[in-house]
């Protein structure tokens, strides 16, 4: 095995082991949100219990000031009854401040597992950057089943890195996908927020009948694509008429879909 083969299987091995903490983490926060979901249940159950022992103190006490004359040396059972009821109130204090501490633990964990998928995107793109085609590796074997879902069309083929030289000067489209008369052409970026990639790809789309001729019987749709991408360049995007793809979990999305679709 080649040295290059080596390294691309290292990194294989990587990123499914980072694929594995992904979902690890996403089935600990599923279970947790349903831990959550039970606590609340049984919070609301001692808040009713709670409501109907109120309701029966001020029924006790109606029934007290009826019998007060009869009852007097009932008040130091009372008395009793009171200093009881205020531990109960402490002990109901220290309950929730329990619960307050539960759901800022919980913050915190939540918290922490974004910081945690935030650092493994960006160390996918710092991989991206040095393997030139390990993010059209996570887009392509999706690519088909997120333009079916989007656009309702069966893809007949899927091309990465289509390269074209013409008259002297190279052309490059990450990926090209047909389907009928819907040609995608998908631009993919390991660093999307930065302006001039976006303005560099409608310069792309503009070039794309003089270098791939058989493409303007198509109607072409831009798709511009990484990991993620921050909420500016999304609206630039819009802005422009190209769609915005993201990965959420194991699954591509177009975040911008239904903005240009109107």
């Amino acid at each position: 095995m080649s040295t290059a083969a080596q390294r691309l299987s290292a990194l294989e091995k990587a990123m499914m082991e980072l694929a594995y903490e992904s979902r690890l983490t996403e089935i600990k926060l599923k279970q947790l949100a349903e831990g959550m979901e039970e606590f609340k249940a049984e919070m609301r159950v001692f808040k009713d219990e709670m409501k109907a022992f109120k309701d029966e103190m001020k029924d006790f006490k109606d029934e007290m000031r009826v019998f007060q004359d009869e009852m007097k040396a009932f008040k130091d059972e009372m008395k009793d009854f009171k200093d009881e009821m205020r531990g109960f109130k402490d002990e109901m204090k220290d309950f929730k401040d329990q619960t307050l501490s539960f759901q800022e633990k919980v913050d915190a964990y939540i918290a922490e597992s974004k910081a945690s998928r935030d650092e493994m995107n960006k160390k996918w793109g710092e991989l991206a950057r040095k393997m030139g085609t390990l993010i059209e590796d996570i887009f392509v074997p999706s690519l088909d089943l997120a333009i079916e879902k989007y656009f309702h069309v069966a893809v007949k083929d899927v091309m990465p890195r289509r390269k074209i030289r013409r008259d002297g000067q190279t052309f490059e489209v990450d990926i090209l996908a047909l389907a009928g008369e819907l040609a995608f052409v998908v631009e993919v970026k390991a660093s999307p927020n930065r302006v001039e990639y976006v303005h560099d790809f409608v310069e792309k789309l503009e070039k794309l009948p003089r270098f791939i001729p058989e493409l303007k019987s198509c109607q072409v749709i831009p798709i511009y694509a990484a990991l993620d991408m921050a909420e500016n360049t999304v609206n630039l995007l819009t802005k422009k008429g190209i769609y915005a793809m993201v990965v959420r979990g194991d699954i591509l999305e177009i975040v911008n879909f239904h903005e240009i679709g109107r």
